[in-house]
């Protein structure tokens, strides 16, 4: 008893000098950690920290009972804690510093109406234009890789493209992706509604071990640039033809022209609504069934 009095006293010592200034700083972590535990619950790294959770409780109890070896040994790993965080959690580390950049509160919420609405009627046509393309490619079977640019900045990729710069439209990304035409190997890159850039090449997955050994270079290439920038990336596979979207590192299949759409709109074209709230800072990934397990056909 004499471990749970201490931590009680403690407790006691801490709130009675506690000023309103201390509830706010208390009050900003809470939103950081909730944020973080949001943007790792669906990947790897959920389970690892689940992990790092379990021996924190371990340590807790070992603590109290007095379990002497048990707190000595976890105590040795918890000095080395923030690195082995840092190393483990190193790609959901950068995207949560990036995404903290990518705020409701950015210049987008400042936009005149005018600004605003040239932008949304430029997202418009873009998108109608992207999703006609990747319907015809997924009924031709044609391959095909489409990154749509968002805060961060793609420049060191465009910089190892062809320089396009011009309105979309189905015929051009056709023309692009034409079997055996001179772009067709490299990735699309778009940048405020425009065409900006083809035969991009992005980088390897992070873990690419992790990922089903059926998927091709494109959907590997995709998932890739999704985990190094907070980019949308559509890709259709040459072998059945179905379309993917890579976003924050995970892949989304099996997309309809309509369900692209849908998709494209809600991320490209924020409601007029929500352009004035607060909170929540960040905008979460709409989530949608993962069914690669279940599906005999895999891309390439």
């Amino acid at each position: 008893m004499t471990g749970l009095t201490e931590i009680l006293e403690s407790i006691y010592s801490v709130v009675k000098t506690m000023k309103p200034v201390d509830f706010v700083d208390i009050a900003l972590l809470s939103y950081i950690i909730y944020f973080f535990l949001n943007l790792i619950k669906e990947t790897r790294a959920g389970q690892l920290f689940k992990g790092i959770a379990f021996l924190l409780l371990v340590y807790i109890i070992g603590k109290f009972i007095e379990l002497k070896s048990i707190t000595y040994i976890l105590t040795r790993i918890f000095d080395i804690g923030i690195l082995a965080i840092l190393i483990m959690f190193q790609p959901e580390v950068r995207r949560a510093i990036e995404k903290l950049g990518h705020s409701r509160l950015g210049l987008t919420a400042f936009l005149a109406p005018s600004s605003r609405e040239a932008a949304v009627q430029k997202w418009e046509k873009a998108i109608d234009a992207i999703c006609s393309a990747c319907a015809e490619f997924s009924h031709d079977c044609t391959g095909a890789i489409i990154a749509i640019e968002r805060q961060t900045r793609l420049g060191e990729h465009i910089e190892g493209g062809v320089e396009i710069n011009a309105e979309p439209s189905k015929e051009l990304l056709g023309a692009i992706f034409f079997h055996n035409a001179p772009l067709h190997d490299g990735a699309v890159i778009m940048r405020d509604g425009i065409v900006l850039a083809a035969e991009c090449f992005f980088p390897m997955p992070q873990k690419e071990a992790f990922i089903n050994k059926k998927l091709g270079s494109r959907h590997r290439a995709a998932i890739g640039m999704s985990e190094n920038s907070d980019a949308i990336v559509i890709v259709v596979s040459e072998e059945t033809g179905q379309i993917s979207v890579a976003e924050n590192g995970s892949l989304q299949r099996d997309f309809s022209q309509e369900t692209l759409k849908q998709l494209l709109t809600d991320m490209l074209i924020p409601k007029q609504q929500e352009q004035k709230k607060f909170f929540p800072l960040f905008r979460q990934p709409q989530e949608r069934n993962e069914t690669d397990e279940t599906k005999d056909k895999q891309d390439s």
